[in-house]
């Protein structure tokens, strides 16, 4: 037995997982040879179904681990297409710009700041309210600053 000696207040004491002297160790068989039959099978059955369910709880664990490592990596494969999806559109999109912006003329700067903004109130999924700034460029692209 793992008996650790210690003392405490002058008392000495000893820890153990079991009987520390024989008598103790037979005294604890006496006691279960003398219990019914019906309370040694119970206490049979109850360490069997209690391990029963330790196994299919450990079983079940190892099956939530194994569904949320193929749930994570799903995950990560979505991500990872959906940045290449993001990264090819951003691409195309600023060839788009960088081409435009090649095509500068004097008075069609409105025209170009019309072309950057989103002028539709439902698609905007902004919180903030920008109908001022809106009916501001739409009024400045309708009729330009003259100087």
């Amino acid at each position: 037995t793992g008996a650790v000696d210690g003392v405490v207040n002058g008392d000495v004491y000893q820890e153990s997982n079991g009987p520390t002297d024989s008598y103790a160790a037979i005294s604890q068989v006496d006691r279960l040879q003398s219990e019914p039959e019906s309370i040694r099978k119970w206490r049979e059955e109850q360490k069997d179904r209690l391990e029963q369910l330790d196994a299919n709880s450990r079983k079940q664990e190892a099956e939530w681990k194994e569904k949320a490592i193929k749930e994570l990596e799903e995950w990560y494969a979505r991500q990872d297409e959906n940045l290449q999806k993001t990264k090819a559109s951003n691409r195309a999109a600023e060839e788009a710009f960088v081409n435009d912006a090649e095509d500068i003329f004097p008075g069609t700067e409105w025209e170009r700041v019309a072309q950057l903004c989103d002028f539709n109130p439902k698609s905007s999924k902004q919180a903030k309210d920008v109908s001022r700034m809106r009916s501001v460029l739409i009024s400045l692209k309708q009729a330009p600053l003259v100087r």
